[in-house]
């Protein structure tokens, strides 16, 4: 799937680059000219040997953060991975820079694992990427002693976290890296986590004394969008189709089933949909995930199996067919969208099934009370998020402790303000209902009592006779299913713990029994389609949608596509199409000014300068 770690020949290609500024090598390996926000702060603690917690959202450059003080202090650096598929990724493109990368996991034989370990022993690697469970072995732990390391990075590191939503257990061990390893810097790095997840991971990791680098958590490029399930297939299709036609994108479902049928569902309409879930074949998977990150127009459906860590800079939607179970995990998964910086949409769509499904989840899970309490409080606040009717990202930022003054002007309760009503009656209507019928139905029968049907069911049990049968027709019966949905959502009523969908009062819906409190309800939206179709044109695919010489930019495609298949890697490890696009923006005839061109460093011009010029000049020819 990637190729061989060739220890010899990346030796031979890269001299060491230590004595080097972070700066110097951030141009001369990486060719960009500048830092981002908090990178040269987070990379000059690092280099200089101290210990940093560092939060950063997806996209944002946390990579950089310990690649580049790799890079400028003697030894090896050690990256604690979580996921095969991450690290070799990031290997990849490191090794394409001309950076003497390697990975140890449980894809290499006997032999390749030797060859890497005697690598690191001999000083031949510049960052050795390895999973947490391999790390704490015993026989590992010696070799890294025997070994000169510059520094460990633990990357995805709310994976340490009991509170996080990507937990493993391994990452519990990796306090040992502080006791075996004083004298040797180390930073942690995550992109989502609230202030009890990052006291837990400083606690967990022994990083109590590190220094805390906390970016803003805003990605003003992700059009967030949340609506209510009505015809779950028929909205995704159309969602595509009005906007992300022949896009990259990722579609999140909670089961395996769903995942399967989607991807189904969206290849017979004539889409590149492939699954991806724990049980598929291994291979399956690896196959899977290579054509999504290495082809044009693929879409990922998938469980939360899929994502963490891919580096793919062009996703431009990211859609949820089911409720995540907590911000962080919403956050996370929007966040693989729009890693490039160009307009991308966070697309949802939620109903009460979901709410009740995630309750009783939470409510039969093994977890003790404090547990429970905890997820609660993180249910409750991705529900608020899909019922807010301000701007979305302004809650979903506050979560985080993050602020923003202003409402964003790209969420949907921005671009199409939600309207509300006196849900007051209605509310005790639909509470009392649920009274008379004795506690034991769920929505649909509850609906079928307030609009007075007339169906066998209703009639055997006798609720034609009960006095809130027939009071509430003055609703649809979809009106009726977002009274529920928010009553659910907020506290008033909970689903039978005991899983039959049954739906209870709870002690918080007193007062508006009585009539103590005036009850505002959110007004679902009808989304226009014509809406969705002027915001097509504003978060199409970005750069794409930029370039005016289109038979120069699939060129240059063709030419990163074809140095791609070669070296075995995704098209973006050659170049991402902001480097393309500003290669026919300035169209460069020589090496230095190839140079100058962003995201071309001393390794890549060296490999692939000379081709892209030529591919350059025969533009001008055509």
């Amino acid at each position: 799937m990637y190729p061989d770690q060739d220890f010899e020949q990346l030796s031979a290609e890269r001299p060491t680059t230590s004595g080097k500024s972070p700066e110097q090598v951030l141009h001369e390996v990486f060719g960009y000219e500048s830092f981002r926000p908090l990178q040269g702060e987070i990379i000059h603690e690092v280099v200089s040997g101290g210990d940093a917690l560092v939060l950063m959202p997806t996209g944002g450059g946390k990579s950089l953060c310990y690649q580049v003080p790799a890079l400028v202090r003697p030894g090896t650096a050690i990256v604690v991975s979580p996921l095969i598929a991450l690290m070799q990724d990031q290997v990849a493109a490191l090794r394409e820079l001309g950076v003497r990368a390697a990975f140890l996991n449980s894809t290499m034989d006997f032999e390749q694992a030797r060859a890497t370990e005697y690598a690191l022993s001999t000083g031949e690697l510049d960052l050795l990427y390895c999973a947490p469970e391999r790390l704490i072995q015993p026989r590992t732990l010696e070799l890294l002693h025997d070994a000169s390391i510059s520094l460990f990075a633990i990357d995805e590191a709310h994976c340490v976290s009991q509170w996080g939503h990507d937990f493993r257990s391994d990452y519990l061990q990796l306090a040992v890296l502080a006791n075996e390893f004083p004298s040797i810097p180390r930073i942690a790095l995550t992109a989502t986590a609230d202030e009890r997840t990052r006291k837990e991971i400083a606690e967990r990791l022994s990083l109590t004394n590190a220094r805390h680098f906390i970016s803003g958590f805003d990605r003003p490029n992700i059009q967030y969008r949340i609506a209510p399930k009505t015809n779950v297939n028929k909205q995704l299709l159309d969602f595509i189709k009005a906007e992300h036609e022949a896009h990259c994108g990722i579609v999140y479902c909670l089961s395996r089933n769903k995942v399967d049928a989607t991807a189904k569902m969206l290849a017979q309409k004539g889409y590149t949909a492939l699954p991806y879930h724990a049980g598929l074949p291994a291979t399956d998977r690896a196959r899977n995930q290579e054509r999504f990150l290495r082809e044009d127009g693929v879409i990922i459906v998938a469980t939360i199996a899929f994502g963490m860590g891919i580096d793919k800079p062009d996703v431009r939607f990211v859609a949820h067919l089911d409720l995540p179970k907590s911000l962080e995990a919403y956050y996370q998964e929007t966040g693989r969208a729009g890693r490039d910086g160009k307009p991308s949409t966070a697309w949802m769509v939620y109903g009460l099934q979901d709410v009740i499904k995630l309750r009783q989840m939470l409510e039969a899970s093994q977890g003790n009370d404090h547990f429970k309490r905890i997820e609660r409080q993180k249910l409750d606040a991705m529900l608020g998020l899909c019922e807010v009717t301000k701007c979305r990202r302004q809650v979903l930022l506050n979560y985080f402790g993050d602020e923003l003054e202003a409402p964003c002007g790209n969420c949907d309760t921005c671009l199409n303000p939600p309207e509300t009503w006196d849900g007051t009656v209605a509310v005790q209507k639909a509470l009392s209902c649920v009274f008379r019928t004795g506690q034991r139905f769920g929505v649909t029968h509850l609906i079928d009592v307030l609009r007075g049907s007339v169906n066998e069911r209703v009639q055997q049990l006798g609720h034609n006779q009960v006095s809130t049968y027939g009071i509430g027709t003055e609703l649809s019966a979809n009106e009726w299913k977002s009274v529920f949905r928010q009553l659910v959502a907020n506290g008033y009523l909970r689903a039978d713990p005991e899983g039959y969908g049954a739906l209870q009062l709870t002690e918080q819906c007193r007062p508006l029994l009585k009539g103590e409190h005036k009850v505002e309800l959110r007004k679902d939206p009808v989304i226009k389609t014509s809406s969705s179709r002027s915001s097509s044109s504003r978060s199409g695919n970005a750069v794409k949608d930029q370039v005016t010489d289109h038979v120069g930019w699939e060129a240059l495609r063709a030419c990163r596509k074809q140095l791609a298949e070669k070296q075995g890697v995704p098209p973006y490890v050659i170049f991402h199409d902001t480097t393309l696009f500003d290669m026919l923006e300035r169209k460069p005839e020589t090496l230095d000014e190839l140079a100058g061109v962003s995201g071309v460093g001393a390794a890549k011009l060296e490999k692939y300068g000379e081709i892209f010029l030529a591919a350059i000049a025969e533009l001008d020819q055509a």
